[in-house]
């Protein structure tokens, strides 16, 4: 089935709105929302502050139907033949949408059983500064650094794209340098404040990630974005340009800091694993993992496990995990170092009575040894529906 598939045939006698219109309507429901999701057999729907929720849109039956989310899909790819390439080829396919001066938006459309269904992600009309997003002193370090690699990793819909955009924003304010972002698709838009920044999209601008930023290495950057780290080759690449004196940014899906290590070595083969782990170990600066997760009087809060670059934890990424040599030790002792563990982070948000037992321990990394460094806390207020 293609987009170009379905007909006009059984249009109802009320036109439904134009998708433009639709997008709106369901952005106006109400705060909080972050995706917009048209599935058939179901309403038009968002997600707000974690959790979907129905918006009935007159003009449009209860429930969408194939025809319908087919012809939302096609208005929304309009002309893009790499998208309709991507989705004829591979199933689906990524690209940025806009409705001038109100909202941009990452847009995902695939095919599911026969039909088309489309999850739109919310881009915030402006940068926010990391101030804003009330994120560790660290987060603001890397934007001082001058080399190596920092990574930012956490589960989809967690932040990651809103805090490199917070920190490559603050570089922009305060540095004249040259700035290349490689994004699939491109989300916040950075116009040239002190530094210049170039923004390449994937499929419209460079085939592969691999290829722009092998690119990037003859165009002069100071700084390198890559959306993501999704093969070997990007891997080796990003590495070769941290060695050469870039500072590069990415994001890997990766549960917590100290798994990022194992999933950049394990992309190799395992001859070629000890020597990526002596050059992760020199290169690394930071990696930074997020977690979003909902508070008592309702919303979401980031909460962050930071590894930071030191003599120690330098020679655990060259020399791996060992009994009470790990990774995680490392963090949970170099608070002075500005590190800090997601259980860590997450106990003392349930300590401030921000966040309720029962929700630290859904996503806490070790719900166990949590549960006993929180012994003394009854868990009598239960996080707020959002």
């Amino acid at each position: 089935m293609t987009l170009s598939d379905t007909t006009t045939a059984g249009t109802p006698a009320t036109a439904p709105p134009a998708t433009a219109a639709l997008i709106m309507a369901m952005l106006d429901s109400g705060q909080g929302i972050s995706d917009l999701i048209f599935s058939p057999a179901r309403p038009p729907q968002v997600e707000r502050q974690g959790e979907l929720v129905s918006v009935p849109v007159p003009g449009l039956p209860p429930l969408l139907t194939p025809e319908d989310t087919s012809r939302i899909a096609r208005d929304l790819v309009g002309e893009n033949t790499q998208a309709l390439a991507a989705l004829k080829e591979q199933g689906s396919c990524d690209f940025s949408y806009a409705i001038p001066e109100r909202a941009r938006f990452r847009v995902n459309v695939f095919r599911q059983r026969g039909t088309f269904a489309i999850v739109m992600r919310v881009i915030a009309p402006n940068i926010p500064t990391i101030a804003e997003l009330k994120l560790p002193a660290a987060v603001a370090d890397a934007a001082t650094l001058k080399s190596g690699i920092v990574l930012v990793t956490g589960p989809t819909g967690s932040g990651k794209s809103t805090t490199l955009a917070a920190i490559i924003d603050l570089i922009n304010e305060t540095r004249a340098e040259h700035i290349l972002t490689i994004e699939d698709p491109v989300e916040f838009l950075h116009l040239h404040k002190k530094g210049t920044v170039h923004q390449r999209e994937l499929h419209s601008d460079t085939p592969t990630f691999a290829a722009a930023l092998r690119a990037a290495l003859r165009q002069a950057p100071k700084v390198i974005l890559v959306g993501e780290m999704r093969d070997r080759e990007t891997i080796e690449i990003a590495l070769t340009a941290a060695e050469t004196g870039h500072l590069v940014f990415s994001t890997l899906h990766t549960i917590d800091a100290s798994k990022t290590t194992d999933r950049i070595v394990n992309s190799f083969e395992p001859g070629e694993q000890h020597p990526v782990r002596i050059r992760l170990a020199a290169t690394f600066r930071y990696f930074i993992a997020q977690r979003l997760i909902p508070q008592k009087i309702g919303g979401r809060v980031a909460v962050l496990e930071i590894l930071k670059s030191t003599l120690r934890t330098r020679e655990y990424i060259e020399k791996g995990d060992t009994e009470g040599k790990s990774l995680l030790d490392a963090m949970n002792d170099g608070e002075l170092d500005g590190m800090q563990t997601f259980d860590g982070e997450i106990e003392k948000l349930v300590r401030a009575g921000a966040i309720s037992l029962t929700t630290a321990l859904l996503y806490a990394s070790n719900p166990g040894n949590l549960r006993v460094r929180l012994f003394d806390v009854a868990d009598d207020a239960p996080a707020a529906a959002t």
